[in-house]
């Protein structure tokens, strides 16, 4: 009696690693060049100011901030950070995923990794602003259980950029 072939086994996943990092280091430069184009593309030429906002520092522990990156065989793929916004809140930016990696479900892993991390250094709350041209991102944080603080049925145009809030350790809503 002849045994039936084996069915192909699929490669498994590569695996993701979270790394925490300060903004200096080299492979945090794709996701900041990747995200100025983005924004420069949407917003116009000035948008690579929005990069340099804040000082590299508030995204360091010692100033209540994080940056991490997912990396995909050594290669960073997403990533996002988070900075002190008050006492009880961490207010994320730069999420980002590398234009050859979306539709993975990455920018949903460095939001929940980001998360987890804000949580665990103390902070009860996650503030966010996203810009009126970005509906993915807008679609993510509606996805991930954040809560609108602008009008939805406004046409994001005449909003500006549009704030999100979420409680740390509450229940998703239904």
């Amino acid at each position: 009696m002849t045994s039936a072939p084996a069915a192909p086994v699929a490669p498994s996943a590569p695996e993701l690693a979270v790394v925490r990092v300060p903004v200096s280091d080299p492979r945090v430069e794709p996701l900041l060049r990747e995200l100025g184009d983005e924004y420069s593309r949407r917003y116009g030429a000035d948008a690579h100011a929005e990069i340099s906002r804040y000082p590299d520092e508030e995204f360091t522990a010692p100033h209540g901030g994080l940056l991490l990156l997912l990396l995909e065989r050594g290669e960073p793929v997403a990533g996002g950070a988070f900075r002190r916004y008050d006492a009880a809140t961490a207010e994320l930016k730069r999420i980002w995923t590398h234009s050859a990696h979306r539709r993975r479900g990455l920018a949903r892993r460095v939001v929940a990794e980001l998360e987890r991390e804000a949580a665990g250094r103390g902070y009860r709350r996650v503030y966010l602003t996203t810009g009126p041209r970005q509906p993915e991102a807008r679609g993510l944080y509606l996805a991930t259980g954040y809560t609108p603080l602008f009008d939805t049925g406004a046409d994001p145009e005449t909003i500006g950029p549009l704030p999100f809030e979420k409680h740390l350790g509450e229940a998703p809503k239904q």
